[in-house]
Protein backbone atom coordinates (compact mmCIF):
# COMPACT_ATOMS: atom_id res chain seq x y z
CA UNK A 1 0.00 0.00 0.00
CA UNK A 2 1.87 3.68 -1.06
CA UNK A 3 0.56 6.78 1.32
CA UNK A 4 -1.05 9.31 -0.60
CA UNK A 5 -0.68 13.24 0.47
CA UNK A 6 -3.21 13.88 -1.77
CA UNK A 7 -5.63 14.25 1.70
CA UNK A 8 -2.62 15.78 3.69
CA UNK A 9 -2.52 18.59 0.52
CA UNK A 10 -6.15 19.10 0.45
CA UNK A 11 -5.79 19.81 4.69
CA UNK A 12 -2.76 22.27 4.41
CA UNK A 13 -4.76 25.54 3.66
CA UNK A 14 -7.28 24.60 6.70
CA UNK A 15 -4.31 24.15 9.49
CA UNK A 16 -3.05 27.23 11.16
CA UNK A 17 1.18 27.46 11.37
CA UNK A 18 1.85 29.77 13.47
CA UNK A 19 5.88 30.42 12.28
CA UNK A 20 8.38 32.72 10.48
CA UNK A 21 9.56 29.81 7.99
CA UNK A 22 12.04 29.74 5.53
CA UNK A 23 11.15 30.31 1.45
CA UNK A 24 9.05 27.72 0.06
CA UNK A 25 10.77 24.66 -1.85
CA UNK A 26 8.79 24.34 -5.01
CA UNK A 27 7.03 20.91 -5.41
CA UNK A 28 8.86 20.22 -8.74
CA UNK A 29 11.90 19.80 -6.93
CA UNK A 30 10.81 17.41 -4.24
CA UNK A 31 8.70 15.15 -7.10
CA UNK A 32 10.54 15.82 -9.86
CA UNK A 33 12.84 13.84 -12.03
CA UNK A 34 16.81 14.52 -10.29
CA UNK A 35 18.77 16.53 -12.28
CA UNK A 36 20.95 13.24 -12.35
CA UNK A 37 21.04 9.76 -10.34
CA UNK A 38 22.19 6.22 -10.36
CA UNK A 39 25.65 6.35 -11.47
CA UNK A 40 27.57 3.13 -12.46
CA UNK A 41 31.00 2.40 -13.79
CA UNK A 42 31.71 -0.08 -16.57
CA UNK A 43 33.19 -3.53 -15.93
CA UNK A 44 36.43 -2.11 -16.84
CA UNK A 45 36.29 1.22 -14.88
CA UNK A 46 36.66 3.52 -18.48
CA UNK A 47 33.06 4.76 -18.55
CA UNK A 48 30.26 5.59 -16.38
CA UNK A 49 26.50 5.77 -17.29
CA UNK A 50 23.64 7.29 -15.17
CA UNK A 51 20.14 8.18 -15.48
CA UNK A 52 18.88 11.60 -16.65
CA UNK A 53 16.28 13.60 -18.52
CA UNK A 54 16.60 14.47 -22.37
CA UNK A 55 15.31 16.86 -24.12
CA UNK A 56 11.60 15.93 -23.59
CA UNK A 57 12.32 15.56 -19.94
CA UNK A 58 12.54 11.59 -20.01
CA UNK A 59 14.35 10.23 -17.60
CA UNK A 60 16.86 7.68 -20.45
CA UNK A 61 20.34 6.49 -19.72
CA UNK A 62 23.55 8.57 -20.31
CA UNK A 63 26.87 7.84 -20.73
CA UNK A 64 30.53 8.93 -21.34
CA UNK A 65 34.04 7.66 -20.59
CA UNK A 66 36.08 8.74 -17.61
CA UNK A 67 37.77 11.92 -17.68
CA UNK A 68 35.58 13.34 -20.41
CA UNK A 69 32.66 15.80 -20.60
CA UNK A 70 31.33 14.60 -23.37
CA UNK A 71 27.92 12.60 -22.36
CA UNK A 72 25.83 10.59 -24.66
CA UNK A 73 22.54 9.00 -25.01
CA UNK A 74 22.46 5.38 -24.64
CA UNK A 75 18.90 5.22 -25.19
CA UNK A 76 15.90 7.10 -26.54
CA UNK A 77 12.32 5.80 -24.33
CA UNK A 78 9.38 7.91 -24.56
CA UNK A 79 8.86 6.48 -20.48
CA UNK A 80 10.93 6.76 -17.84
CA UNK A 81 13.78 4.36 -17.05
CA UNK A 82 14.07 3.26 -13.16
CA UNK A 83 16.21 0.57 -12.98
CA UNK A 84 19.51 -0.09 -15.30
CA UNK A 85 22.72 -2.20 -15.15
CA UNK A 86 25.77 -2.39 -16.89
CA UNK A 87 26.17 -6.29 -18.80
CA UNK A 88 29.97 -8.04 -17.65
CA UNK A 89 30.49 -7.29 -21.25
CA UNK A 90 30.33 -3.55 -21.10
CA UNK A 91 29.28 -3.78 -24.27
CA UNK A 92 26.01 -3.41 -23.37
CA UNK A 93 23.42 -2.15 -20.55
CA UNK A 94 20.66 -3.63 -19.62
CA UNK A 95 17.48 -1.97 -18.39
CA UNK A 96 13.94 -2.74 -17.89
CA UNK A 97 10.91 -0.68 -19.23
CA UNK A 98 7.06 -1.69 -20.14
CA UNK A 99 5.14 -0.94 -21.91
CA UNK A 100 2.51 2.72 -22.38
CA UNK A 101 2.41 1.85 -18.71
CA UNK A 102 1.01 -1.65 -18.48
CA UNK A 103 3.44 -2.78 -16.21
CA UNK A 104 4.80 -5.71 -17.84
CA UNK A 105 8.53 -4.31 -17.79
CA UNK A 106 10.44 -6.59 -20.58
CA UNK A 107 14.34 -6.54 -20.48
CA UNK A 108 16.22 -4.32 -23.29
CA UNK A 109 19.60 -3.81 -24.61
CA UNK A 110 21.38 -1.17 -25.78
CA UNK A 111 24.92 -1.93 -27.77
CA UNK A 112 26.81 1.29 -27.07
CA UNK A 113 29.15 0.62 -30.33
CA UNK A 114 25.90 0.50 -32.67
CA UNK A 115 23.46 2.72 -30.44
CA UNK A 116 21.13 -1.07 -31.54
CA UNK A 117 18.63 -1.53 -28.55
CA UNK A 118 17.23 -4.89 -28.36
CA UNK A 119 14.48 -6.26 -26.67
CA UNK A 120 15.87 -9.62 -24.97
CA UNK A 121 12.79 -10.92 -24.29
CA UNK A 122 9.83 -10.13 -26.89
CA UNK A 123 6.81 -11.71 -25.93
CA UNK A 124 4.10 -10.30 -25.73
CA UNK A 125 1.86 -9.70 -21.99
CA UNK A 126 4.87 -11.48 -20.46
CA UNK A 127 7.09 -9.63 -17.48
CA UNK A 128 10.68 -9.61 -16.92
CA UNK A 129 12.10 -9.35 -12.89
CA UNK A 130 14.95 -11.10 -10.77
CA UNK A 131 17.82 -10.00 -13.67
CA UNK A 132 21.11 -11.41 -12.10
CA UNK A 133 24.68 -11.04 -14.53
CA UNK A 134 27.92 -12.75 -13.33
CA UNK A 135 31.72 -11.18 -13.91
CA UNK A 136 32.35 -15.36 -14.84
CA UNK A 137 29.63 -14.95 -17.39
CA UNK A 138 29.99 -11.77 -19.35
CA UNK A 139 28.04 -12.52 -22.41
CA UNK A 140 24.97 -13.78 -20.68
CA UNK A 141 21.90 -12.79 -18.36
CA UNK A 142 19.29 -14.34 -16.39
CA UNK A 143 15.99 -13.11 -15.77
CA UNK A 144 12.47 -14.35 -14.80
CA UNK A 145 9.86 -14.83 -16.70
CA UNK A 146 6.24 -15.49 -16.62
CA UNK A 147 6.00 -16.82 -20.48
CA UNK A 148 5.12 -20.42 -20.29
CA UNK A 149 2.68 -19.78 -17.52
CA UNK A 150 1.64 -16.46 -16.71
CA UNK A 151 0.89 -17.24 -13.22
CA UNK A 152 4.92 -18.62 -12.58
CA UNK A 153 8.34 -17.24 -12.89
CA UNK A 154 10.55 -19.47 -14.90
CA UNK A 155 14.10 -18.90 -14.78
CA UNK A 156 16.06 -18.26 -18.26
CA UNK A 157 19.34 -17.80 -19.51
CA UNK A 158 19.76 -15.12 -22.45
CA UNK A 159 23.23 -14.51 -25.09
CA UNK A 160 23.95 -10.97 -25.57
CA UNK A 161 24.96 -11.43 -28.58
CA UNK A 162 22.66 -14.07 -30.05
CA UNK A 163 19.51 -12.78 -28.07
CA UNK A 164 19.11 -16.75 -27.99
CA UNK A 165 17.02 -17.45 -24.61
CA UNK A 166 17.07 -20.96 -23.25
CA UNK A 167 14.78 -21.93 -20.40
CA UNK A 168 16.77 -22.63 -16.60
CA UNK A 169 14.57 -23.86 -14.21
CA UNK A 170 10.69 -24.23 -14.11
CA UNK A 171 9.55 -22.81 -11.30
CA UNK A 172 6.72 -25.30 -9.28
CA UNK A 173 4.66 -22.18 -8.35
CA UNK A 174 6.08 -21.25 -5.18
CA UNK A 175 9.14 -19.53 -5.85
CA UNK A 176 9.53 -15.98 -4.91
CA UNK A 177 12.68 -15.29 -6.09
CA UNK A 178 15.88 -17.22 -7.76
CA UNK A 179 19.54 -17.18 -6.54
CA UNK A 180 22.54 -18.11 -8.18
CA UNK A 181 25.85 -19.72 -6.88
CA UNK A 182 29.16 -17.69 -7.76
CA UNK A 183 29.48 -20.23 -11.05
CA UNK A 184 26.42 -18.62 -12.44
CA UNK A 185 24.43 -21.87 -11.96
CA UNK A 186 21.03 -21.13 -10.28
CA UNK A 187 21.02 -23.16 -6.90
CA UNK A 188 19.12 -21.37 -4.68
CA UNK A 189 15.77 -20.09 -4.08
CA UNK A 190 13.31 -18.66 -1.53
CA UNK A 191 9.69 -19.83 -1.63
CA UNK A 192 6.76 -19.35 0.10
CA UNK A 193 4.34 -22.55 0.73
CA UNK A 194 0.41 -21.44 0.14
CA UNK A 195 -0.63 -24.34 2.51
CA UNK A 196 1.55 -24.23 5.32
CA UNK A 197 2.32 -20.47 5.26
CA UNK A 198 5.92 -21.90 5.62
CA UNK A 199 9.24 -19.59 4.36
CA UNK A 200 11.68 -22.18 2.85
CA UNK A 201 15.23 -21.70 1.50
CA UNK A 202 15.53 -24.53 -1.56
CA UNK A 203 18.84 -25.61 -3.00
CA UNK A 204 20.03 -28.09 -5.36
CA UNK A 205 23.66 -29.71 -5.91
CA UNK A 206 23.95 -28.54 -9.58
CA UNK A 207 22.14 -27.92 -12.89
CA UNK A 208 19.85 -30.85 -13.52
CA UNK A 209 20.17 -32.28 -10.05
CA UNK A 210 16.40 -32.13 -7.53
CA UNK A 211 15.28 -29.31 -5.69
CA UNK A 212 15.56 -29.98 -1.93
CA UNK A 213 14.28 -27.79 0.91
CA UNK A 214 17.40 -26.79 3.30
CA UNK A 215 15.85 -24.40 5.89
CA UNK A 216 12.10 -24.16 6.75
CA UNK A 217 10.61 -21.39 8.96
CA UNK A 218 7.26 -21.50 10.46
CA UNK A 219 4.78 -18.76 9.38
CA UNK A 220 5.76 -17.51 13.08
CA UNK A 221 9.35 -17.51 12.70
CA UNK A 222 9.78 -16.19 9.01
CA UNK A 223 11.10 -12.72 8.02
CA UNK A 224 8.98 -11.04 6.20
CA UNK A 225 11.11 -10.67 3.04
CA UNK A 226 10.27 -14.60 2.62
CA UNK A 227 6.41 -14.05 2.22
CA UNK A 228 6.33 -11.17 -0.26
CA UNK A 229 6.56 -11.87 -3.90
CA UNK A 230 10.30 -10.74 -4.86
CA UNK A 231 11.61 -10.88 -1.65
CA UNK A 232 14.75 -13.19 -1.16
CA UNK A 233 15.84 -14.70 2.08
CA UNK A 234 19.43 -15.27 0.39
CA UNK A 235 22.45 -13.38 -0.01
CA UNK A 236 24.45 -15.21 -1.56
CA UNK A 237 26.98 -18.34 -1.81
CA UNK A 238 30.30 -18.21 -0.08
CA UNK A 239 33.11 -18.49 -2.31
CA UNK A 240 33.33 -22.43 -2.59
CA UNK A 241 30.37 -22.52 -2.93
CA UNK A 242 29.35 -25.30 -0.51
CA UNK A 243 27.23 -22.75 1.79
CA UNK A 244 24.39 -20.35 1.68
CA UNK A 245 24.43 -17.02 3.46
CA UNK A 246 20.89 -16.60 5.25
CA UNK A 247 18.57 -13.90 6.41
CA UNK A 248 16.89 -15.98 9.30
CA UNK A 249 15.35 -15.74 12.62
CA UNK A 250 14.95 -19.53 13.31
CA UNK A 251 17.89 -19.26 16.37
CA UNK A 252 16.88 -15.43 17.76
CA UNK A 253 14.36 -13.10 17.90
CA UNK A 254 15.86 -10.80 15.25
CA UNK A 255 16.51 -11.66 11.68
CA UNK A 256 20.55 -12.46 11.07
CA UNK A 257 22.77 -13.60 8.66
CA UNK A 258 23.92 -17.35 8.81
CA UNK A 259 26.45 -19.10 6.83
CA UNK A 260 24.75 -22.48 6.55
CA UNK A 261 25.99 -25.83 5.06
CA UNK A 262 24.20 -26.59 1.16
CA UNK A 263 24.53 -30.31 2.02
CA UNK A 264 22.56 -30.69 5.46
CA UNK A 265 21.11 -27.19 6.13
CA UNK A 266 23.26 -27.27 9.57
CA UNK A 267 24.36 -23.24 10.33
CA UNK A 268 28.02 -23.10 10.73
CA UNK A 269 28.62 -19.35 11.85
CA UNK A 270 26.52 -16.59 12.31
CA UNK A 271 28.21 -14.10 9.78
CA UNK A 272 26.31 -10.73 11.58
CA UNK A 273 23.67 -10.22 13.91
CA UNK A 274 22.40 -6.68 15.93
CA UNK A 275 20.42 -6.86 19.43
CA UNK A 276 18.07 -4.77 18.11
CA UNK A 277 16.92 -5.07 14.36
CA UNK A 278 17.05 -7.37 11.64
CA UNK A 279 19.61 -7.61 8.65
CA UNK A 280 18.06 -4.18 6.89
CA UNK A 281 16.36 -5.11 3.31
CA UNK A 282 17.36 -3.67 -0.13
CA UNK A 283 14.13 -3.87 -2.40
CA UNK A 284 12.95 -7.07 -0.31
CA UNK A 285 16.59 -8.56 -0.19
CA UNK A 286 19.62 -8.44 2.62
CA UNK A 287 21.38 -5.54 2.20
CA UNK A 288 24.88 -6.88 1.77
CA UNK A 289 28.01 -5.72 0.04
CA UNK A 290 29.65 -8.90 -1.50
CA UNK A 291 32.66 -9.35 -3.41
CA UNK A 292 31.70 -9.97 -7.10
CA UNK A 293 34.30 -12.09 -8.29
CA UNK A 294 34.52 -14.31 -5.12
CA UNK A 295 31.33 -14.04 -3.57
CA UNK A 296 33.18 -13.48 -0.17
CA UNK A 297 30.90 -11.55 2.32
CA UNK A 298 32.60 -7.97 3.26
CA UNK A 299 29.62 -5.98 5.01
CA UNK A 300 26.46 -6.26 6.43
CA UNK A 301 23.61 -3.54 6.72
CA UNK A 302 21.31 -2.86 9.80
CA UNK A 303 19.16 -0.13 10.50
CA UNK A 304 17.38 0.51 13.77
CA UNK A 305 17.24 3.93 14.70
CA UNK A 306 19.99 4.81 12.17
CA UNK A 307 21.60 3.06 9.28
CA UNK A 308 25.26 1.50 9.94
CA UNK A 309 27.62 -1.46 8.50
CA UNK A 310 29.00 -4.07 10.09
CA UNK A 311 32.07 -4.86 7.76
CA UNK A 312 33.75 -8.57 7.84
CA UNK A 313 36.24 -7.36 5.35
CA UNK A 314 39.16 -5.64 7.19
CA UNK A 315 40.11 -3.75 3.59
CA UNK A 316 36.29 -2.32 3.28
CA UNK A 317 36.25 -1.27 6.88
CA UNK A 318 39.33 1.09 6.21
CA UNK A 319 38.15 2.47 2.96
CA UNK A 320 34.48 3.38 4.64
CA UNK A 321 36.74 4.75 7.53
CA UNK A 322 38.60 6.56 5.38
CA UNK A 323 35.64 8.20 2.98
CA UNK A 324 33.77 8.60 6.27
CA UNK A 325 36.50 11.39 7.01
CA UNK A 326 36.27 13.39 3.97
CA UNK A 327 32.06 13.04 3.88
CA UNK A 328 29.84 12.94 6.62
CA UNK A 329 26.45 10.44 5.98
CA UNK A 330 25.31 6.93 5.55
CA UNK A 331 27.90 6.08 2.89
CA UNK A 332 27.29 3.03 0.27
CA UNK A 333 28.74 1.03 -2.30
CA UNK A 334 26.71 1.92 -5.41
CA UNK A 335 29.38 0.63 -8.23
CA UNK A 336 32.62 -0.82 -8.55
CA UNK A 337 34.79 -1.83 -11.89
CA UNK A 338 35.95 -5.29 -12.18
CA UNK A 339 39.87 -4.31 -10.73
CA UNK A 340 37.97 -3.46 -7.66
CA UNK A 341 40.48 -0.19 -7.64
CA UNK A 342 37.22 2.22 -8.28
CA UNK A 343 34.15 3.09 -6.78
CA UNK A 344 30.91 4.69 -6.55
CA UNK A 345 29.75 5.40 -3.22
CA UNK A 346 26.42 7.38 -2.46
CA UNK A 347 26.33 9.76 0.80
CA UNK A 348 22.78 9.94 1.92
CA UNK A 349 20.93 11.73 5.12
CA UNK A 350 17.41 12.60 6.22
CA UNK A 351 18.08 16.75 5.42
CA UNK A 352 20.27 16.13 2.23
CA UNK A 353 19.74 15.17 -1.61
CA UNK A 354 22.07 12.69 -2.42
CA UNK A 355 25.87 12.80 -2.89
CA UNK A 356 27.88 10.69 -5.35
CA UNK A 357 31.32 10.17 -5.40
CA UNK A 358 34.15 8.47 -6.92
CA UNK A 359 36.85 6.45 -4.58
CA UNK A 360 39.77 5.63 -5.81
CA UNK A 361 41.22 3.03 -3.51
CA UNK A 362 45.08 2.88 -3.92
CA UNK A 363 45.42 6.89 -3.97
CA UNK A 364 42.92 6.88 -1.25
CA UNK A 365 40.74 10.33 -3.21
CA UNK A 366 37.15 10.80 -3.04
CA UNK A 367 35.77 13.34 -5.34
CA UNK A 368 32.19 14.28 -5.85
CA UNK A 369 30.52 13.42 -9.03
CA UNK A 370 27.22 14.71 -8.28
CA UNK A 371 24.80 15.70 -6.20
CA UNK A 372 21.18 14.28 -7.57
CA UNK A 373 18.68 17.68 -7.08
CA UNK A 374 21.17 20.31 -6.44
CA UNK A 375 18.57 22.76 -6.40
CA UNK A 376 17.74 21.23 -3.35
CA UNK A 377 20.93 22.68 -1.55
CA UNK A 378 20.42 26.05 -1.07
CA UNK A 379 17.03 25.27 1.07
CA UNK A 380 17.17 24.25 4.28
CA UNK A 381 15.95 21.27 5.21
CA UNK A 382 14.53 19.26 7.79
CA UNK A 383 16.86 16.41 10.04
CA UNK A 384 14.79 13.14 11.02
CA UNK A 385 15.64 12.72 14.92
CA UNK A 386 15.21 9.06 15.70
CA UNK A 387 13.22 8.52 19.02
CA UNK A 388 11.84 5.33 20.60
CA UNK A 389 8.63 6.43 22.37
CA UNK A 390 7.14 4.13 24.77
CA UNK A 391 3.59 2.72 23.83
CA UNK A 392 0.76 1.79 26.93
CA UNK A 393 1.77 -1.22 27.67
CA UNK A 394 5.51 -1.23 27.53
CA UNK A 395 6.66 -1.33 23.96
CA UNK A 396 9.49 0.67 22.32
CA UNK A 397 8.37 2.15 19.20
CA UNK A 398 10.80 3.06 17.16
CA UNK A 399 9.64 6.53 15.62
CA UNK A 400 11.34 10.15 13.20
CA UNK A 401 10.20 13.69 14.37
CA UNK A 402 10.88 16.29 12.02
CA UNK A 403 10.13 20.32 12.49
CA UNK A 404 10.62 23.13 10.68
CA UNK A 405 14.46 24.20 10.59
CA UNK A 406 14.84 27.42 11.93
CA UNK A 407 12.13 27.43 14.04
CA UNK A 408 11.50 26.93 17.76
CA UNK A 409 9.91 23.30 17.69
CA UNK A 410 6.80 24.14 20.01
CA UNK A 411 3.24 24.63 19.81
CA UNK A 412 3.77 23.42 16.01
CA UNK A 413 0.82 21.88 14.09
CA UNK A 414 1.80 17.70 13.94
CA UNK A 415 1.06 15.67 10.91
CA UNK A 416 0.96 11.61 12.38
CA UNK A 417 2.44 10.20 9.10
CA UNK A 418 1.56 6.70 8.99
CA UNK A 419 3.45 4.29 6.68
CA UNK A 420 1.29 1.66 4.86
CA UNK A 421 2.42 -1.70 4.75
CA UNK A 422 1.86 -2.44 7.42
CA UNK A 423 4.72 -5.20 6.86
CA UNK A 424 6.99 -2.01 5.97
CA UNK A 425 8.82 0.77 7.93
CA UNK A 426 10.21 4.05 8.57
CA UNK A 427 13.46 4.62 8.19
CA UNK A 428 15.92 7.71 8.62
CA UNK A 429 15.95 7.95 5.04
CA UNK A 430 15.35 11.21 2.77
CA UNK A 431 11.83 12.16 2.52
CA UNK A 432 10.29 14.47 -0.18
CA UNK A 433 6.86 14.41 1.57
CA UNK A 434 8.34 15.02 5.36
CA UNK A 435 10.15 17.77 3.23
CA UNK A 436 7.11 19.19 1.99
CA UNK A 437 5.29 19.25 5.44
CA UNK A 438 8.28 20.70 7.79
CA UNK A 439 8.92 23.34 4.91
CA UNK A 440 5.94 24.66 5.29
CA UNK A 441 5.55 24.53 9.08
CA UNK A 442 4.07 21.32 10.53
CA UNK A 443 5.89 18.81 12.62
CA UNK A 444 5.95 15.52 11.40
CA UNK A 445 5.97 12.23 12.98
CA UNK A 446 6.51 9.07 11.61
CA UNK A 447 5.51 5.64 13.84
CA UNK A 448 7.14 2.53 13.14
CA UNK A 449 4.15 0.42 15.32
CA UNK A 450 3.61 -2.92 15.76
CA UNK A 451 3.71 -4.99 12.64
CA UNK A 452 6.32 -3.39 11.42
CA UNK A 453 9.49 -4.87 10.00
CA UNK A 454 12.96 -4.78 10.34
CA UNK A 455 12.78 -5.25 14.26
CA UNK A 456 12.38 -8.39 14.60
CA UNK A 457 9.79 -11.15 14.81
CA UNK A 458 8.46 -9.94 18.20
CA UNK A 459 7.71 -6.56 16.89
CA UNK A 460 6.55 -8.21 13.85
CA UNK A 461 4.40 -10.69 15.10
CA UNK A 462 2.75 -8.43 17.83
CA UNK A 463 0.70 -6.63 14.75
CA UNK A 464 -0.95 -10.04 14.41
CA UNK A 465 -5.05 -9.40 14.44
CA UNK A 466 -3.88 -5.71 15.58
CA UNK A 467 -6.09 -4.04 12.81
CA UNK A 468 -7.70 -1.17 14.35
CA UNK A 469 -6.72 -1.88 17.86
CA UNK A 470 -2.92 -2.31 18.99
CA UNK A 471 -1.49 -0.86 16.02
CA UNK A 472 -4.14 2.17 16.22
CA UNK A 473 -3.19 2.02 19.68
CA UNK A 474 0.25 2.65 18.90
CA UNK A 475 -0.09 5.85 17.01
CA UNK A 476 -1.72 7.40 19.10
CA UNK A 477 0.17 6.77 22.17
CA UNK A 478 3.40 8.35 20.24
CA UNK A 479 1.24 11.76 19.03
CA UNK A 480 0.52 11.97 22.62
Amino acid sequence: MKRSTLLLAALLPLLPIHAELPPLIPRQLLWGTPERTSPQLSPDGTKIAWLAADKEGVQNIWTRPIGTDAPRPATHEARPIYWYAWAEDGAHILYLQDSNGDENNHLFSADLASGNVRDLTPWRGIKAQNVITSVRRPNEVLVALNLRTREAFDMYRVDLTSGATTLEVENPGDVLTWSTDNDFVIRGATVFDPKTAQSVVRVRDAAGQPWRDLVVMPFEQALFDGQVFGGSLIAGFSPDNRSIYVHTALHSDKGRLERIDVSNGKTLEVMAEDPDTDVADDNLTPAVITDPATGALQAVKFEYLQPRWQFLDAGMQRDFEAMARVQPGFLRLVSRDHGDRHWIVASSGSNAPVSYYTWDRAAKTMTLLFVDNPALLKYRLAEKKAIVIKARDGLGLVCYLATPPGVEARNLPLILYIHGGPQARDTSDFDPDVQLLTNRGYAVLQVNYRGSTGLGLRYLNLGNLQFGLGQEDDVYDAAQ
